[in-house]
């Protein structure tokens, strides 16, 4: 009989996707270009803005730049960046690549519209795209000991759980980005890879952050 530990990483535990994030990092290559083209030429980011006004006018097609450009310029660049970078990786690794992309465009398109009809006519950025995968992680940690045999660490059941807290707060608030998370929990659930996949169940606890290995027993 084999005993295999946990993962050193907790969402390794759950990983079924490549290994090599690759759609994270084509996203992550476009929405950088995109980023340095406006900062380059400023004027470019009148052109692609989600502005309520001129998408009313017929321009539908600020619903779609919007999620790829940013109302914080060069901040709002580097910080969604580094969202993307560490919860698309995860999301990618858990997910696949054909899920992460229902998930991140689903959740951001869903957010840009909500945004224009309702919550901020004008913006854009990328970050309701990872809100939305950060959902559908959430998710994932929420029902994983059940449907996958896999106990993470307390800390994260925690953050899973006040992710939908901090969404509807978020909306109350009249921000943007609680609508998309809520969303992401809801398709994360139903895009949840089948417990067939998963990995052998196997309890995640902090020791597993030091950098044990695999123990074998016959």
């Amino acid at each position: 009989m084999t005993t295999r530990t946990a993962s050193r990483t907790p969402f390794g535990a759950l990983a079924t996707g490549p290994r090599f994030p690759l759609v994270t990092a084509v996203v992550f290559l476009v929405t950088l270009a995109c980023g340095i083209a406006q900062l380059v030429h400023p004027p470019l980011y009148d052109a692609v803005v989600r502005d309520a006004a001129r998408i009313n006018d017929g321009q539908w097609y600020r619903l779609v730049t919007g999620m790829f450009f940013q109302d914080g310029w060069g901040f709002g660049l580097v910080s969604n960046l580094l969202w993307l970078a560490v919860f698309g990786t995860l999301a990618e690794r858990v997910f696949g690549r054909g899920r992460w992309l229902v998930l991140y465009f689903v959740c951001g398109w869903f957010g840009q519209f909500m945004s224009y009809v309702w919550l901020n006519p004008v913006g854009a950025g990328n970050s309701m795209c990872v809100t939305g995968l950060i959902g559908a992680l959430a998710t994932l940690v929420i029902v994983a000991s059940r449907r996958y045999g896999v106990e993470l660490p307390l800390q994260f059941r925690v953050m899973a759980f006040a992710v939908p807290v901090l969404a509807v707060v978020d909306t109350v608030f009249h921000d943007n980005h609680g609508l998309p998370g809520l969303l992401g929990m809801v398709l994360g659930y139903l895009l949840l890879p089948s417990p067939t996949r998963a990995p052998h169940p196997e309890v995640v606890t902090p020791d597993h952050f030091h950098g044990e290995s695999d123990v074998k027993g016959g």
